[in-house]
């Protein structure tokens, strides 16, 4: 195809001949077709000239936390049989809003070149890298021809995260709200707990046999079910409570209490008020894809928190729920927020004020509405949201819940 310069040779190819006809100059009909010349000589370049070239981008690592690097490494591999001439390479970034470009010098048959550059990982999302674009060019510039490279892949930027102490642990023995001490209420665990009688269904190979030899019945060995609690995170993502600045400092705390307590090896669960309802998981994977999720969150015209919340009142919640909100939150969404203390054990409210996430707004917390019957966490200009989190939530797991 022609450039933008083999377009203006074409088009002055023609002006040239229609003002020799109309002036009757001959040297304007020998400037044509020169140009004319050019644009079909390049054409006929670009068109003959062969080249198979093998590419490969390995992105490292392809998931990294905001402000982390990620590094993409390069490799052309020129596997013809005559050398390449210059080529110019291409791989767009966020859907071709940013580009990585740069010339390569002709290769030998056989031969690699390898580059590397940095992605911008400032913001959080999921972009997409690629396809990677190989680009021939004639020596004038007029004509060029582009041929895939690397296929698409995605980079992940995960929100910040700040560190935070965990959610606190809940007291007693309600399966459903965790308890502060390991249960034996199980079949199986890691550590030995105690010896009893066998029951229909129970596993052979927990067999006791030298207890079973003395009783002259089957006993099974029972061990200490390891303890997990449960922790509940609620991301309020409505367009109606946030601004851009807000819902970055929204998603980096939702980000971050995930994180502490998915270190603290609990069964985590996300809502938000787009709808997403993670269900309790636990382990690197499930963390992963709560990262994942908030990495691509935005905010939503649709959504309650009221009704979010109410959900979170059904048989199979429990232990302790943090609900993270602005200060635009209404009175109906803050009674919302109080009503779980009949399921949960914990309930911490994180409360974004407007100084926490706009310049210019107020540099100290006002005492404003009350607040409803749970942990609060008032997160201001001044501490940020680590700093107001650890201040109020510290001294709670020190202490009891109930």
């Amino acid at each position: 195809m022609l450039t933008r310069r083999g377009t203006f040779f074409a088009v002055a190819a023609v002006v040239l001949m229609v003002a020799g006809r109309l002036l009757g100059v001959s040297e304007l009909y020998a400037l044509a077709a020169a140009a004319a010349a050019t644009v079909i000589s390049s054409l006929i370049y670009v068109r003959a000239a062969k080249v198979d070239l093998v590419t490969h981008r390995s992105l490292h690592p392809a998931r990294v936390h905001a402000g982390s690097d990620s590094r993409v490494d390069l490799a052309i591999t020129n596997r013809g049989t005559r050398r390449t001439p210059v080529l110019a390479v291409r791989d767009p970034f966020d859907g071709g809003r940013r580009w990585a470009r740069f010339l390569m010098a002709p290769l030998n048959p056989g031969e690699t070149a390898r580059a590397a550059y940095r992605l911008p990982t400032d913001d959080r999302g999921v972009f997409d890298l690629g396809p990677l674009r190989l680009h021939l060019t004639d020596p004038f510039g007029v004509a060029s021809k582009a041929t895939d490279g690397a296929s698409p892949t995605k980079l992940t930027v995960y929100p910040r995260v700040d560190p935070v102490e965990p959610l606190p642990e809940t007291l007693g023995h309600d399966p459903f709200a965790g308890a502060e001490h390991p249960t034996a209420l199980g079949r199986g665990g890691e550590d030995f707990y105690a010896l009893r009688a066998y029951e229909v269904g129970d596993d052979l190979r927990r067999v006791h046999w030298p207890a079973s030899a003395k009783a002259d019945d089957l006993i099974i060995r029972q061990d200490e079910m390891p303890w997990q609690g449960r922790a509940t995170v609620v991301c309020d993502l409505r367009r109606g409570v946030h601004n851009r600045q807000s819902l970055e400092v929204a998603v980096s705390a939702t980000a971050s209490i995930v994180t502490a307590c998915w270190r603290r090896q609990a069964l985590i669960r996300m809502v938000t008020t787009q709808g997403l309802d993670s269900a309790f998981g636990s382990g690197q994977a499930h963390g992963e894809m709560l990262l994942e999720q908030l990495a691509g969150a935005a905010m939503s015209s649709s959504g309650n928190l009221a009704l979010s919340l109410a959900m979170l009142h059904r048989e199979g919640n429990g232990g302790a729920v943090a609900v993270v909100t602005t200060e635009a939150a209404s009175d109906t969404d803050l009674e919302a927020v109080a009503r779980l203390r009949g399921r949960f054990g914990a309930v911490v409210l994180v409360l974004l004020e407007r100084g926490s996430y706009e310049h210019g707004g107020p540099k100290t917390s006002t005492p404003g509405r009350p607040l409803p019957r749970a942990t609060a966490v008032r997160v201001t200009s001044p501490r940020g949201f680590a700093a107001a989190w650890n201040q109020v939530v510290a001294p709670k797991r020190s202490g009891a819940y109930r």
